[in-house]
């Protein structure tokens, strides 16, 4: 029996084999056993994968994708003039792995083919891959495995780390373009996901852009124009340039995990910028106590506690940073493990699930392509027998669909705050139960995090941010079509909008209606919409004022002003959060400073203002950045 399970990933995709008995082992593509996930598509139509696709990069970017996957929602790709379906750029990344498969096969197939996906992907995002899969020249029995429960396989195939039925494990899957956490439950015929959730805007390439932003702001100052042209390139030149600091800010990434400092080669005209590991936690810490809180809450809503888990498993190329078991450990009080490479770990627990054990909910795919998602079971050889107390595979004529209470409908997406009525998911009949808290409202858990943050805030030192403070605002998140226009304003001066961009400062910080200082005031008698204006946390001699402007152009305006005012050198960079993204700049002068940032699809913005006297300098464009990032962005 030849089986090849394939975890195709954001960054990278691995491939598994076992055949004719043996025990499962990686396919090494192009002697590695991770193969880039990227496409590139030649004039004549081709498309190149892996990394033949990243040297051709560096010939034409704009050919270029290196990560089809997040793009998996998009019917179709724009490579170059060439317009590519999703589909086709998935199934050329597997349609190289399933060559070197038959290869190494002796031009055999294999009889049974494994996808994995996200345990939260759709009917229709699973047809993708599978149609894929189909285009790559795919023969016989398909078979979609949750990535969670591939994970939770191969922890339970090491000794010692059995899965018995009535456990459960937690999976913390931090990849390149997303972060997923799951618990999984161990039943008497495989495994079951019990609760599920991730964050879209969290993963390696997010660390990545933070580490690229960080060292902008090292080196911008030197030549602001060069360094807008790496990060909006309109030569081939430039394209190349960013594209090869892009690879060596991810290196440099990944050598922090190792080592304590890096260096990143800057292109001319910027000197080299030294990063250490204390630089780089800082600027991912807030991302990551947010993915710590999700994975709290999933536990909670399994009906579980962190001391009755099996265990939390890391998987996910960027679960190496040290800061993310330091986080777990330190919020849940239970040590991670990561067996060993984690980016293999998913496609070699793919292995160890029976065919009876796979959810049914994640093979019963609705259209034509459902039948090539389910197959008969077939058993495995005997050196391939998971653990007695793992999986149990019935005989054929106990092989039926699994009872009602195993059969758990998740809804498309968990509720940021949790389950509806404190609701949880209900584990297989078969594990033991435990008792359960009862719900409490949604406004009195909001009110018990930001008590949390604030004693751990005194704990560790006056003025430092709020970390754990929920990603939402109070006040509800707007459409784009919401804040087209200003509405009506509170007390405070808000409108819903700007209560939205502001965060926690609208409800925490001292404001008023208005503009504030004089010299941030609009020209006298030019309506340009709602302004709001707060007290800067721990920031002497500065405010914080939100505009809710008439249009984009009078929010362009107002920032432009203040920034040309100023004058002196710039700092850039792009922020998101609160459901929230755009762009921020700052600028300083000899007696004040400030920083603009502007939301992208509707007309808001915020600014930092800072005015000293007596000969003290304000922080500089870099130092302002920090402060915003670290304290005024929302979502901190």
């Amino acid at each position: 029996m030849r089986i090849l399970s394939v975890d195709l990933g954001t960054s990278n995709t691995v491939a598994v084999l076992s055949a004719h008995g043996m025990p499962p082992r990686v396919v090494e593509v192009d002697g590695s056993a991770t193969m880039p996930s990227a496409v590139f598509a030649e004039e004549g139509g081709t498309l190149v994968v892996g990394r033949d696709a990243e040297r051709r990069a560096r010939l034409d970017p704009t050919r270029f994708e290196p990560n089809p996957k997040r793009r998996v929602d998009e019917q179709t790709l724009l490579l170059g003039t060439d317009v590519v379906p999703v589909n086709e750029a998935l199934a050329a990344v597997l349609r190289r792995v399933f060559d070197e498969t038959t290869r190494q096969l002796g031009g055999e197939q294999p009889d049974e083919i494994r996808l994995t996906h996200p345990a939260q992907w759709g009917p229709v995002r699973r047809n993708v891959l599978l149609s894929a899969a189909r285009l790559a020249g795919a023969r016989g029995p398909l078979h979609l495995v949750p990535e969670p429960v591939g994970a939770a396989a191969h922890f339970a195939s090491f000794p010692g780390r059995t899965l018995a039925p009535g456990q459960a494990l937690a999976v913390y899957d931090l990849g390149a373009g997303t972060f997923d956490v799951a618990v999984v439950g161990a039943t008497q015929t495989g495994f079951t996901v019990l609760a599920e959730d991730g964050l879209p805007d969290l993963g390696g390439l997010d660390v990545d852009q933070a580490l690229m932003v960080h060292v902008g702001r090292e080196v911008s100052h030197r030549d602001p124009q060069r360094w807008q042209r790496l990060l909006r390139p309109e030569s081939t030149a430039d394209r190349r340039a960013r594209r090869a600091l892009q690879e060596d800010v991810k290196a440099a990434k990944e050598a922090l995990s190792r080592h304590p400092q890096t260096e990143v080669p800057m292109p001319e005209p910027f000197a080299d910028v030294l990063v250490t590991r204390g630089e780089l936690e800082a600027l991912v810490r807030p991302s990551l106590l947010r993915s710590v809180e999700l994975l709290s809450r999933m536990i909670a809503a399994a009906g579980l506690t962190p001391d009755r888990l099996a265990g939390i498993f890391l998987v996910g190329g960027s679960s190496r940073l040290p800061l993310v078991g330091s986080l777990i450990s330190e919020k849940l009080g239970v040590v991670p493990s990561s067996l060993d490479q984690p980016e293999t770990a998913v496609a070699l627990g793919a292995h160890y699930v029976s065919a009876d054990g796979i959810s049914m909910r994640t093979q019963n795919v609705p259209g034509p392509l459902a039948s090539s998602g389910t197959v008969p079971a077939t058993p495995y050889p005997p050196q391939m027998t998971p653990p007695p107390t793992t999986q149990v595979t019935p005989p054929p004529a106990t092989q039926v669909t699994l009872p009602p209470a195993t059969q758990v409908t998740l809804p498309p997406a968990t509720p940021p705050g949790g389950y509806p009525g404190g609701q949880h998911y209900p584990a297989p009949s078969n594990f033991p139960t435990y008792p359960v808290a009862p719900a409490e409202p949604a406004k009195n858990r909001r009110k018990l995090i930001a008590g949390v943050a604030a004693a751990v805030v005194v704990a560790l030192a006056a003025g430092l941010t709020v970390l754990l403070w929920p990603s939402g605002s109070a006040a509800g998140t707007f459409s784009a079509a919401d804040c087209a226009q200003p509405g009506a304003a509170d007390a405070k001066g808000f409108t819903g909008c700007l209560r939205q961009l502001a965060g926690k400062i609208a409800d925490t910080g001292q404001c008023a209606a208005g503009a504030g200082s004089g010299d941030i005031a609009p020209p006298a008698g030019q309506n340009i919409g709602v302004l709001a204006t707060c007290s800067a946390p721990a920031l002497a001699g500065a405010q914080v004022t939100y505009l809710h402007g008439t249009s984009a152009a009078a929010v362009k305006a107002y920032t432009d002003r203040l920034l040309n005012a100023v004058g002196g050198d710039q700092v850039q960079a792009q922020w998101k959060g609160n459901g929230l993204a755009g762009t921020y700049a700052a600028a300083a002068g000899k007696s004040s400073g400030v920083l603009v940032f502007t939301v992208s699809d509707r007309p808001l913005a915020g600014v930092i203002y800072q005015k000293t006297s007596g000969g003290q300098a304000p922080l500089t464009p870099a130092k302002l950045a920090d402060y915003f990032e670290q304290t005024v962005q929302p979502g901190t």
